[in-house]
């Protein structure tokens, strides 16, 4: 016990060494992802942080919530979903303890009823039959007040079951969203993507898939701090949720990486709906909220391609990433797609 102690402060100060190093903000959270790297702990977590480490990359807010979401997110709501999925069954199993009671009581009953028939008859007197009498009251009315009780205690079981449903709907809402832009996650995207690819094969429909990214977003974010960097990703997030019909699917893919699924919707309206969600982006003005200060426009590049017949999800996320990659390097703030056998520009509004 005593070596374990001794062992604990040692990672735990490991992890505080680290995290002053590479100048990481020493909050729980933080910790908790410094802490599993030096303990060993999650072998995941531990070899992902140790590259970087070794490349002395940036701990940036928005790694840290990544890692965190990456490596602890679905641990903790797999927590959640284990709690709640254990009161739910003490709730049934008390519920099935009381639906075996009210059966022995009913048993009971029938018993008396049974007893007092065979007492009827001839031969008894006003006063025995009075008895009699009293007694089948006496039962019915204890029998009245345990099935009333039960009922209550059923209702109240019922709303229980009822609540604890719901937050289980919430762990699993919770468990899709990306909790800073509010969108869908990588994981609500990658079940979304299988999902629509699977009906438009079924339904003969045209699929198109965007892959957005914030232009010059490590520059903006090194020179207005995090807190900044975390309003531009909620921005465009919102840009894009406002602009997608409700069979679409907007997702926030990864970092400063976004991706929307595009149903029933062919490559020429996908391009014509990329450029104006581009165009809303770039009118946007950031202001700085401490100060009131305008900060500049942001701009987002954006590849769309549509699914190829038999085309894998994975095929489909790479060439709409290669579109991303061609308007990147063909200047930034556009849109491009694979109309032809190359990449071709598609026109951008003034």
């Amino acid at each position: 016990m005593v070596n374990q102690h001794e062992r604990a402060q040692a990672l735990a100060r490991t992890a505080l060494g680290l995290m002053a190093e590479r100048q990481v903000s020493p909050t729980p959270e933080n910790f908790q992802l410094f802490y599993a790297y030096a303990s060993g702990d999650n072998p995941s977590a531990s070899r992902v942080m140790g590259d970087m480490i070794t490349g002395r990359q940036a701990f940036s807010p928005i790694v840290l919530d990544d890692l965190r979401e990456r490596f602890f997110g679905s641990a903790r709501l797999e927590a959640s979903v284990e709690n709640i999925g254990a009161e739910i069954t003490g709730a049934m199993n008390t519920v099935l303890e009381k639906l075996a009671s009210a059966e022995q009581d009913t048993v009971a009953y029938g018993r008396t009823l049974s007893a007092a028939s065979g007492k009827l008859g001839g031969g008894r007197t006003p006063a025995e039959m009075q008895t009699l009498v009293d007694g089948l009251l006496g039962a019915t009315q204890a029998m009245e007040l345990r099935t009333k009780t039960l009922e209550a205690e059923l209702q109240r079981s019922s709303h229980e079951v009822t609540e604890l449903k719901a937050k289980l709907d919430d762990v699993r809402k919770e468990s899709l969203t990306d909790p800073l832009t509010g969108i869908h996650n990588r994981k609500a995207f990658d079940l979304e993507l299988a999902q629509a690819i699977e009906l438009a094969r079924k339904n003969g429909e045209p699929l198109s898939l965007f892959m957005c990214d914030i232009d010059h977003f490590k520059v903006f974010n090194d020179t207005w701090g995090h807190q900044t960097g975390d309003q531009v990703l909620r921005l465009v997030g919102h840009c894009l949720s406002e602009n997608v019909k409700g069979r679409d699917t907007a997702a926030r893919y990864g970092g400063e990486e976004f991706t929307v699924i595009l149903r029933q919707t062919a490559l020429e309206s996908a391009v014509r709906l990329a450029n104006q969600i581009r165009i809303n982006v770039e009118s946007k003005k950031l202001v700085k909220r401490s100060t009131g200060d305008i900060l500049g426009t942001i701009t987002i590049s954006i590849g769309v391609a549509q699914l190829g017949l038999g085309e894998s999800a994975s095929s489909l996320v790479q060439r709409a990433d290669a579109c991303l990659y061609a308007a990147k390097n063909a200047g930034r703030n556009r849109v491009m797609s694979e109309a032809s056998a190359t990449m071709v520009e598609d026109v951008v509004a003034a």
